[in-house]
């Protein structure tokens, strides 16, 4: 039998808000013009990455796909040649680290908020503390995958040294990612809206996907000192 908690009832205008958010048309975009248009990536896991970057970003993910996602595609790079990645904007290359590790929590995150809700798992009541618990497992987990598809063809490594130096690479972004992402959820689930919004309502998940662009800024010094210290490819 799965035990519900009580919810806060949101707001109908940010549950209006939620629901007229663009972050699902913005991932379809950028999924069927990698699939549909030709532009298919020179590196497979960016074919995950863009999308379920734009499951957060919304636009601001379709906006940097169009010149920098496109440039990395397979018919450009036999046109122009693979862009060099010390002479781009260090922003750029910022942005695309920090997404891998963004796309691997995203993922683990969703899993994990589903699950909890399934189960109707719960610690001293609230369904909270076990989200943080299986968001992290599964984050570190997908992550670190993310991580190994990654830097594992880069390096031209095998498969043991390529997962030991893509959980090393990964780890610390995550932790970064999601204290970040924990504290903004904390804050809307506690603070903001006692006792929480319910899972089902789009006011959630609007404000889940502030929640991990919080944390995608928490995981960009990290990822920063990751690169110069040679644990992650600048990309």
């Amino acid at each position: 039998m799965i035990i519900t908690e009580p919810h806060h009832q949101p707001p109908i205008w940010l549950e209006m808000l939620g629901w007229a958010g663009l972050a699902g048309a913005s991932a379809v975009a950028i999924a069927a013009d990698m699939a549909l248009r030709g532009y298919r990536q020179q590196m497979w896991i960016m074919h995950l990455v863009y999308p379920v970057t734009a499951l957060y970003w919304g636009p601001a993910a379709l906006w940097f796909y169009l010149p920098h996602g496109r440039r990395t595609c397979r018919p450009v790079i036999e046109r122009e040649g693979e862009p060099d990645p010390e002479k781009l904007p260090e922003w750029v290359t910022s942005v695309k680290t920090v997404s891998h590790c963004g796309a691997g929590c995203v993922l683990g995150d969703l899993g994990g908020e589903w699950l909890v809700r399934a189960t109707g798992l719960t610690i001293a009541g609230k369904a909270l503390y076990p989200d943080f618990l299986l968001d992290f497992a599964f984050a570190w987990l997908l992550g670190s995958g993310f991580q190994y598809f990654t830097i594992a063809p880069m390096r031209d490594i095998g498969p043991a040294q390529g997962l030991w130096t893509a959980v090393k690479a990964d780890t610390f972004s995550i932790v970064a990612f999601q204290i970040g992402l924990f504290a903004s959820m904390w804050g809307y689930q506690v603070i903001l809206f006692t006792p929480g919004l319910a899972k089902t309502t789009a006011s959630y998940w609007l404000l889940m996907q502030l929640a991990m662009i919080v944390g995608f800024f928490t995981a960009w010094p990290v990822n920063g000192w990751l690169v110069r210290v040679g644990w992650k490819e600048r990309m």
